[in-house]
């Protein structure tokens, strides 16, 4: 059974590039949102099993939503994807509960890497 997939980012090249990929390699893309309040709603609504964020969203940040989805114990893992690669921030983000970090500019391998090692540690 194809894991199902929400895209989150708030920019639509990187929502279609992410959804092209994942769906080539057998991913169940469910939904994608633009900002922080629908990648929550969208979550509660579709029950993916993978969320992948951008840390720069409106509304709510990547890191804001990751720790409001941890709150509600959904049985997600969550990958934030972005162009900010700092030290501090990577961290932050895992410590807000994401699984895995993808810094921007990504490729097909790295992005389909980091999703089956979440596959394999499920």
């Amino acid at each position: 059974m194809a894991k199902k997939v929400l895209i989150c980012d708030d920019v639509a090249f990187f929502r279609t590039s992410i959804r092209d990929i994942l769906t080539e390699a057998g991913f169940e893309v469910v939904g994608e949102a633009a900002n922080g309040a629908e990648a929550i709603e969208r979550t509660r609504a579709l029950k993916p099993d993978i969320v992948i964020l951008d840390i720069v969203m409106p509304n709510k940040n990547g890191l804001e939503v990751a720790k409001e989805l941890i709150r509600m114990r959904m049985p997600i893992k969550i990958v934030i994807c972005s162009s900010l690669g700092y030290d501090p921030i990577v961290k932050e983000a895992l410590k807000s509960g994401a699984s895995a970090y993808i810094l921007k500019p990504f490729d097909k391998a790295n992005i389909l890497d980091t999703l089956a090692n979440l596959s394999a540690g499920a």
